[in-house]
């Protein structure tokens, strides 16, 4: 089996070192050891952004906010979704990230952040969120590796009584808060229900389809 091949590295803010690595036509991003992505393992990463958009026929202009960009697949998602007069506000924190996703990770999910619907800005996810009120149809988190499987404590706050609560004032009536994690966590469907939510948790094929992992999306939807 050919070796990982390092191609880039990032810092990351509050410590660490993210790692963008190829083996052949594969491609890994990793974080002091842990992979948070990898471009073979995203069929969950696109149900994220398919379930999270579904409802999208019945409006006319959504706005969509997806809080981490990865390598693409849930952007890509959204974007088959979303009517010419939709927009997409792209948050990511590692401005690497954007930059991989321009000059080396594009190809992968068909150039997504060329679509001329899409705005990227690089800035926590959850200062974003704060920001907004009441101005997203949809909101996509795929942040670390969700809300029970942290590898920065910096972001549990997004997953927080107090964090949902934002993304909640930051939904439209009726709007979707959409959540990607590597396994369950009944404590965070309670805290959805808490915050008000209509909630729905579903496992997901990490792959999309075959064998191998399964990961978790939950649907959130608040109420008119």
């Amino acid at each position: 089996m050919k070796p990982w091949e390092r191609l880039a590295t990032a810092p990351v803010s509050g410590g660490g070192e993210l790692r963008l690595l190829r083996r052949g036509d594969e491609y890994s991003i990793r974080v002091d050891g842990h992979e948070l992505m990898n471009s073979r393992v995203h069929g969950s990463e696109e149900a994220l952004g398919d379930r999270g958009c579904e409802r999208f026929e019945s409006r006319k202009a959504p706005r969509v906010l997806v809080g981490g960009l990865g390598m693409g697949f849930t952007l890509a998602a959204v974007l088959r979704h979303l009517p010419d007069s939709g927009r997409v506000d792209v948050v990511e924190l590692v401005p690497a990230v954007i930059q991989w996703n321009r000059d080396l990770l594009g190809h992968l999910a068909g150039d997504p952040l060329k679509d001329p619907r899409v705005s990227v800005q690089q800035r926590d996810v959850a200062e974003a969120i704060g920001a907004n009120a009441a101005a997203y149809d949809a909101i996509l988190l795929d942040v670390d590796n969700g809300p029970g499987a942290l590898t920065r404590p910096a972001n549990d706050g997004l997953y927080s009584r107090a964090g949902l609560d934002a993304a909640m004032a930051a939904l439209r009536p009726g709007g979707i808060l959409a959540v990607w994690s590597v396994g369950p966590d009944r404590a965070f469907s309670e805290r959805l229900r808490q915050a008000g939510f209509d909630v729905h948790d579903t496992r997901v094929k990490a792959r999309g389809t075959g064998d191998g992992a399964w990961h978790t999306i939950w649907i959130a939807i608040r109420k008119s």
